[in-house]
């Protein structure tokens, strides 16, 4: 399933970071990054990003010559979403800047979604 420009935008420190982590992977051509979002942590959901193989019912794009999967499930809660590299003092990570994120924990590992987002994703999707 194709998904609309601009679903989830990666910066080109992500998308290079990426690459060198598929060139490294013996399977890169059948691989794509995944962006999913799992319940959990004191505000609600976490992000989960992984090297993964599409499955039938993801959304699936292209960006920077990165192939990017989204289940059905999290696109609604990523949807605008932008995957950055960050390497500084707190150490190096993926992390996504989400701008349908109204609250988050202290410690940044989880969050909480506008609760219109969901619906407004679902019928933009």
């Amino acid at each position: 399933m194709e998904t609309a420009e601009g679903a989830i935008n990666l910066t080109d420190k992500a998308a290079g970071k990426i690459k060198d982590l598929l060139a490294a992977n013996e399977n890169a051509s059948e691989q794509a990054l995944r962006v999913a979002v799992r319940g959990g942590g004191c505000s609600g959901f976490q992000y989960a990003l992984a090297l993964d193989q599409a499955k039938d019912d993801d959304h699936v794009f292209e960006h920077q010559g990165v192939a990017v999967v989204v289940d059905k499930v999290s696109m609604q809660f990523v949807f605008g979403s932008e995957v950055d590299f960050v390497d500084g003092l707190q150490g190096a990570g993926f992390v996504v800047n989400n701008p349908n994120v109204v609250a988050a924990c202290g410690c940044g590992s989880s969050f909480q979604v506008r609760e219109d987002a969901a619906e407004r994703a679902t019928a933009g999707a």
